[in-house]
């Protein structure tokens, strides 16, 4: 009986540490598709200082999305990859919904922003990131910097370490080069940091707040946590006090099922990375998207590629590529690839858009522009089949699915019949592959979760 009651206070207690939001997403049609069965969840960092008072600055913030995460954990449970959005990052930021008021959308915008400007919810910030990156998100997670020193303090501290000392009055840091344990007040420090690292912005903040959840992860998978019933009570009582979460998932059992499943992956394959960005070409002080290698970013996140080699369960999916098909053996050379090339995207231009980029770039100089075609969905080659060597040249270039290429002697089989490309509204713009990669951008910046020598420079 005393175990009875026990369980059902602290479920009624943990149950009503949570808040849950009601985020309003609009129309479904306009959101990413769900591919897998992989989960993908928005972590939100806010920089509000509600009811910390002055010590941490501006105490009357709204609370911007300062940190944020796309958090994707693969559909067998064997991967996951942490891609972080600068808030420095100028988006288009959607016309959103919170209530039932309607904020006007906004173009060119601070990613932060997307967040508390003009009353704007985290469900402002999921349809900002959805727009963004093409992939469907499935929950949000909010934290605040109590959540920062609530959490690293249940757990009993995070390992971290520094390559330098460490000093930022700003952050209130002042850390000796080494390997450190922190919590509370020093851990919030720590990830607030950024004049003390890098070139004192916020690209070089990233990599050590990836570190520090790198060292959250280690700390809440070990078995000196996990099997110690204090902390496991002292962690989901800081973590419900201290997370805002959609509406879907605000219930202890559903948190705890959510955690139970994303707690089967190992560290060693858990990536954190940061968007490729460059400085914006009319504003210096802000950050755009490094294309195409963002796409690609996203594109391999949103068909669940992961970023470490992993042993899939199941069986390995065969190429998508018509290059790599066994089938695929000759190729013409692209001075002898003749396609028209039609705009069925919905999207202005894109056909002129993506001729000009086969001429200029590719070198396919018997490339045409043939206009508009209805809307389609799918992007699509159709080609006679003795032109199946110009067929496999042009869908290498474009990363196109062998899937959406089609013989037919519909549009002429002679020497000087060009194949017909319609462009649908799959395509991104020219030189973005239609086929997700399987190899990350070279020079993608990472951090693995399992990475115990990772030091803050």
């Amino acid at each position: 009986m005393a175990g009875c009651a026990g369980g059902i206070y602290a479920y009624q207690h943990l149950n009503g540490n949570i808040t849950g939001v009601d985020v309003n997403l609009g129309d479904e049609a306009h959101r990413p598709k769900a591919a897998t069965k992989a989960v993908n969840i928005l972590i939100i960092g806010t920089d509000s200082r509600e009811g910390l008072g002055k010590k941490y600055g501006d105490e009357g913030s709204v609370g911007h999305a300062d940190t944020t995460f796309l958090f994707h954990v693969s559909a067998d449970r064997t991967n996951a990859t942490a891609v972080s959005i600068p808030r420095d990052l100028l988006v288009d930021i959607p016309e959103c919904k919170t209530g039932d008021k309607v904020i006007p959308g906004t173009d060119r915008a601070m990613f932060n922003t997307s967040l508390g400007q003009d009353g704007r919810d985290p469900g402002c910030t999921w349809k900002t990131v959805e727009k963004l990156t093409g992939v469907r998100v499935d929950h949000f997670v909010e934290v605040n910097f109590e959540a920062v020193k609530t959490l690293s303090t249940a757990v009993g501290g995070v390992e971290v370490c520094a390559a330098k000392d460490l000093v930022d009055p700003k952050s209130h840091l002042n850390m000796k080069a080494g390997h450190h344990v922190i919590k509370g007040d020093e851990a919030l420090a720590f990830v607030r940091t950024r004049h003390a690292v890098g070139f004192g912005g916020d690209l070089t903040r990233i990599p050590l707040q990836q570190q520090f959840i790198s060292g959250l992860i280690r700390k809440v998978k070990s078995d000196g946590t996990l099997t110690d019933p204090t902390k496991v009570w002292n962690l989901a009582d800081a973590a419900t006090k201290a997370l805002t979460v959609d509406q879907s998932i605000a219930g202890v059992l559903k948190l705890k099922d959510l955690a139970q499943d994303l707690s089967a992956v190992d560290t060693k394959h858990i990536t954190f990375t940061t968007v490729p960005v460059i400085d914006d070409t009319e504003d210096k002080n802000r950050l755009a998207l490094k294309q195409p290698d963002a796409s690609q970013l996203f594109q391999m996140v949103a068909a669940d590629r992961s970023l470490t080699k992993v042993k899939k369960k199941g069986t390995a999916s065969a190429s998508a590529s018509a290059a790599a098909s066994p089938a695929a053996t000759t190729k013409a050379a692209p001075a002898d690839v003749r396609v028209t090339v039609k705009n069925g995207s919905g999207v202005t231009g894109q056909a002129q858009a993506t001729v000009e980029w086969m001429q200029n770039t590719k070198g396919y100089l018997r490339s045409s522009n043939g206009f508009n075609a209805p809307s389609t969905e799918k992007t699509t080659l159709y080609y006679a089949p003795d032109h199946a060597d110009q067929a496999r040249t042009l869908a290498e270039a474009m990363g196109l699915p062998a899937t959406q290429m089609k013989a037919t002697t519909e549009y002429g089989t002679g020497e000087k019949d060009p194949m017909l490309l319609i462009l649908g509204k799959d395509f991104t713009a020219p030189g973005i592959s239609l086929t997700a990669p399987t190899v990350a951008p070279s020079d993608l910046q990472r951090v693995q979760a399992d990475d115990t020598n990772l030091c803050a420079k």
